[in-house]
């Protein structure tokens, strides 16, 4: 085999092994959820179940009330998902189109909001929502998960690749600021749109912190903070529950999987829009 073969051979035998390597979790998380709990309770662990036990995902919905955590979970996605779709455009659009005293320098502010965690400031926005009497609702939920400085730099970064001669001819055409990042710049700029939904979606469901202590009853709570719930529900023992808790974990993550297969090109073609300019 020449020398070019067996580095291409060697680039495949890597990537095939580092592709399994992620996998592998995904994987394990499966077949847990469909081992019995006295399989689970083995000494040496099998990479496959002795019999499927598909009761397991039937037993998760009755050992929580999962419906109610799912209907919690998709309001709150959609509210924040659109609530930030909306403000993030209008922030990118004034970024990255608009003429206005410090715009880069304002700009850069937003930037630095990347690195601020959200434990640094969940303490004062709990007092606030404290105070509105919001605790407990989907107010609470939403309103404060409404402004993503993330999804403003993605789209001031696409708006600003898109030529401005566009952006002129629609105003000599009596066209407002609306119109134009509705009915112009949005469809344009649909990649990076459509991976910001992704982005945010994927984001609000996995959500756990904020729901856990905005939230005190089993009628506002949501998927993670239920599926964590699920590890005293049944039989009082941790142990007993690992087969209910992956068969819960795998409802959770499955919307998710599927949505990321079907709209990963979209997320690629965004990032190449990224960079700064």
């Amino acid at each position: 085999m020449s020398t070019k073969g067996l580095l291409i051979t060697t680039r495949y035998t890597v990537a095939i092994l580092i592709t399994l390597l992620m996998f592998f979790p995904m994987y394990w998380l499966l077949i847990t959820s469909l081992k019995s709990p006295d399989e689970l309770k083995a000494a040496i662990p099998t990479f496959w179940p002795e019999r499927l036990a598909w009761e397991n995902y039937r037993d998760a919905f009755h050992a929580a009330p999962f419906g109610r955590y799912a209907l919690n979970t998709l309001i709150q996605t959609v509210g924040i998902v659109f609530l930030q779709l909306n403000i993030s455009l209008l922030a990118a659009y004034a970024f990255a189109k608009g003429n206005f005293w410090g715009r880069d320098k304002w700009f850069f502010f937003v930037i630095a909001a990347l690195i601020v965690p959200d434990q640094v400031t969940f303490v004062p926005v709990y007092v606030m929502m404290a105070k509105l009497g919001w605790l407990n609702t989907f107010l609470a939920l939403i309103i404060p998960n409404g402004v993503s400085a993330y999804s403003i730099f993605l789209l001031r970064q696409t708006f600003k690749s898109l030529n401005n001669d566009v952006l002129e001819a629609a105003r000599v055409d009596g066209s407002n600021r609306l119109h134009i990042i509705y009915r112009i710049l949005v469809p344009m700029a649909m990649p990076t749109v459509v991976t910001v939904i992704i982005l945010k979606f994927i984001g609000s469901w996995n959500s756990y912190f904020w729901p856990l202590i905005m939230t005190n009853t089993n009628d506002m709570r949501v998927l993670t903070v239920g599926i964590a719930m699920l590890k005293n529900s049944v039989g009082g023992s941790e142990m007993l529950n690992w087969h209910l808790l992956m068969a819960g974990s795998v409802i959770v993550i499955a919307p998710i999987v599927i949505l990321f297969v079907f709209a990963q090109k979209y997320i690629v073609s965004a990032m190449s829009h990224s960079t700064f300019k």
